[in-house]
């Protein structure tokens, strides 16, 4: 069986903060700092893709 990998596009805060193992705060804020946050009515919405090219941008 092989393990289960993450596909989706769009997450929310409290599945980001989990993937990243960082706190939900702090991934508020690099997502909003990335531009990656897309809200639609009462659902906040983070772009995997944009969200991992702006960690990339940190890399020594």
């Amino acid at each position: 069986m092989q393990p289960k990998v993450n596909t989706k596009n769009f997450i929310r805060y409290d599945e980001g903060a989990e993937r990243y193992s960082m706190s939900k705060h702090s991934f508020m804020k690099l997502a909003q700092d990335a531009h990656a946050v897309y809200k639609i009515n009462r659902i906040t919405l983070v772009n995997v893709k944009i969200f991992e090219e702006y960690l990339e941008s940190f890399r020594a």
